[in-house]
């Protein structure tokens, strides 16, 4: 397929031999960085801790409306795209089919995007915000703590802020991605969906810039979701087992952990990550599905059908709240928060997404990226939920209490305690924490080794081998020294600059979907119709002009389109 007319793009850094050589300048200085900052949060956490806290609390207070605003039109940008006839684009050439089976492909972009923030905060946010009594954790519109009211406000605020605006987050930069890679050749980076703004300095200082922060986002940002889910599967052992906890066995869980998902890596997206990510959909339904059955079901069937009308009507009202007339601490501590930890787990999820969408439309692209993840999210979240706010509401176990005392990380074992078979769902869901670890994990590794290789699909074995143990590396030592929270705000207060960026990314990708040729945003049965007359005209043409020169009409029906064209 031709390029438009005067388009820029950047073609992907190759040696002579047409190979991906590894970037040395972006490779290096994240590297070095990651080191610097390593070091940091080991000598001086307490340091750390407060001069992230303090640029945190800044950038929250001064630029909360930013984040609030910028994530809706996020949504919005999606979902235009969606419902225009840029949904018809390919990402890739127009006869392109896609890698994976949808199922895989959900499975892949759930367990990479957000498998293991929903096993460790699938009972404990909903508690937090049902029986919180602090300002900072209670919802806006919520009344005394465990009524049915407090619930109904509680479903709905962590249906907002795991559903469609982090989805969109991760599909606006996957797009941008995934468009530029597969249908402009510019290789898998973040600095390629920046030919048509920046030209060639896309392959040059701005660009590298732009690569390196996305490296920084992903390593530190996966470190720091390595090490709570390691903290959750030593409680689930300590639950199990009754081994204790303590920084000890987390650090060796994560250890262990990383051995797993860097074997996983080095295999390729289409065996370990595909399998494992497979293997983590139908266990999760299968935990799902078993609590469903011997839990409060026309409860959780209540719950997801009266949270879901709440969130749907309350939705713009929620998009759009910044706390100007109240409830800012919790909006600062919560939904704020999260707008940033996801921009900040954006380069990672939304570039393995782009990976594994080669051959989507971008209308397919939207509404698998969006809306179906949010629907599952939603559904996981009323059973896990629904099943705990059935113990508390009722008086059978005050879950509120055990989350004050024994914390986030053991709220969900806890909750299947109550339940039947309680010994076997207790060791599935330590299972699930450690499969989505894996996956999240590798996902990452094969990520910042395509960042630090010019885009190459598949990057350099010992190259992932590399990422997947800093990985390790930083969640292990700065979980044992202390650091671990110093470092998640340090990768939140990254998603301010980079928020930025990605808005740019939006601004580049509409330039070039507005460049592209009238056909190629035709649905793709009209496409072909289009193409199939243009044919028979060409034929028809060819036949006239031959039989002006005398042509008998089976020499007309032989030339075909080796015709001469007059």
């Amino acid at each position: 397929m031709k390029e438009p007319v005067g388009e820029a793009v950047v073609p992907p850094s190759r040696d002579r031999d047409g190979h991906f050589p590894l970037d040395k300048v972006t490779f290096g200085v994240a590297a070095g960085l990651a080191v610097a900052f390593l070091l940091w949060g080991t000598v001086d956490s307490t340091g750390m801790g407060e001069t992230t806290g303090t640029i945190l609390g800044k950038l929250t207070s001064l630029f909360g409306w930013l984040f609030i605003l910028v994530s809706a039109l996020f949504l919005l940008f999606s979902a235009y795209l969606a419902v225009t006839r840029y949904g018809n684009i390919k990402l890739g050439p127009d006869d392109s089919e896609p890698e994976f089976s949808t199922f895989s492909w959900v499975s892949m972009m759930f367990a990479t995007g957000m498998g293991i923030g929903l096993m460790f905060w699938g009972v404990a946010e909903p508690l937090t915000y049902l029986t919180a009594e602090s300002a900072g954790s209670i919802p806006p519109g919520r009344g005394d703590p465990s009524t049915p009211d407090s619930a109904r406000v509680a479903m709905e605020y962590t249906f907002f802020h795991w559903g469609f605006h982090p989805w969109s987050m991760y599909a606006v930069i996957g797009l941008a991605i995934g468009y530029f890679a597969y249908r402009k050749g510019t290789g898998n980076l973040v600095s390629g969906a920046f030919g048509p703004l920046l030209g060639h300095r896309a392959t040059e200082g701005p660009g590298k810039a732009i690569d390196i922060i996305a490296i920084f986002a992903t390593l530190f940002g996966s470190a720091t979701s390595l090490g709570l889910g390691a903290l959750q599967i030593s409680g689930g052992l300590d639950n199990v087992f009754g081994t204790g906890q303590s920084k000890w066995l987390t650090v060796a869980v994560i250890a262990f952990l990383t051995l797993c998902f860097v074997l996983s890596a080095v295999t390729g997206v289409e065996k370990g990550v595909q399998l494992l990510s497979n293997a983590n959909a139908v266990a999760a339904l299968a935990l799902a599905f078993f609590l469903f059955v011997v839990g409060p079901t026309v409860f959780i069937l209540s719950t997801f059908t009266e949270s879901l009308g709440g969130y749907l009507t309350h939705l713009p009202t929620m998009s759009f709240r910044t706390g100007a007339f109240g409830g800012s601490e919790f909006l600062n501590s919560w939904t704020i928060f999260y707008w940033a930890w996801w921009i900040s787990w954006t380069p990672f999820v939304g570039m393995f997404i782009a990976r594994i969408s080669k051959g989507r439309t971008i209308r397919q692209f939207v509404v698998y990226v969006i809306l179906v993840p949010s629907v599952v999210s939603f559904v996981w979240f009323s059973i896990m939920a629904g099943s705990a706010f059935d113990l508390q509401l009722s008086g059978a176990k005050d879950l509120g209490a055990v989350l004050a005392e024994e914390g986030n990380e053991g709220a969900l074992f806890t909750m299947l305690r109550e339940y039947p078979l309680a010994s076997i769902t207790v060791v599935l869901a330590v299972f699930l924490v450690a499969i989505f670890f894996i996956t999240g994990a590798d996902s990452a590794s094969i990520v910042m080794g395509m960042l630090s290789q010019h885009g190459k699909e598949e990057p350099m074995r010992w190259l992932v081998v590399f990422w997947g143990v800093a990985q390790g590396a930083v969640a292990g030592v700065l979980l044992f020294s202390g650091g671990l929270g110093a470092l998640q705000t340090l990768v939140i207060i990254v998603a301010g600059p980079f928020m930025l960026v990605i808005c740019a990314m939006c601004v580049s990708l509409m330039k070039s979907l507005r460049a592209e040729p009238y056909e190629s945003t035709l649905p793709p049965r009209v496409r072909r119709a289009v193409l199939h007359a243009q044919q028979y005209d060409t034929m028809e043409h060819h036949t006239v002009a031959l039989a002006a020169y005398g042509a008998e009409p089976e020499e007309v029906t032989d030339a075909g389109e080796d015709s001469p064209r007059t």
